[in-house]
């Protein structure tokens, strides 16, 4: 069940950050009709943050355990010369 759980948050986590990613190129700055509906909409602001900050989150998580799990990782002792 854990592994589930593991593999069904890195999914997710993924999905937020692939959209983090493709929210700047999906959406028109110069023309609001193309994200006043969104949510967090009408500002362009709102619709940045309520889009890419799920990702942002998400990416910065995978770091921080990337970084995490490399820390923890036995280093082999260096042969006596």
């Amino acid at each position: 069940m854990k592994r589930v759980l593991w593999i069904l948050t890195f999914v997710v986590g993924g999905f937020f950050v692939v959209r983090a990613l493709m929210e700047p190129f999906m959406i028109d700055f110069t023309d609001p009709s193309t994200y006043e509906t969104d949510w967090g909409g009408p500002s362009l602001i709102g619709v940045l943050a309520v889009h890419m900050g799920p990702g942002i989150v998400a990416a910065v998580l995978f770091i921080r355990w990337l970084r995490k799990t490399d820390r923890r990782k036995p280093t082999e002792p260096t042969p006596a010369e």
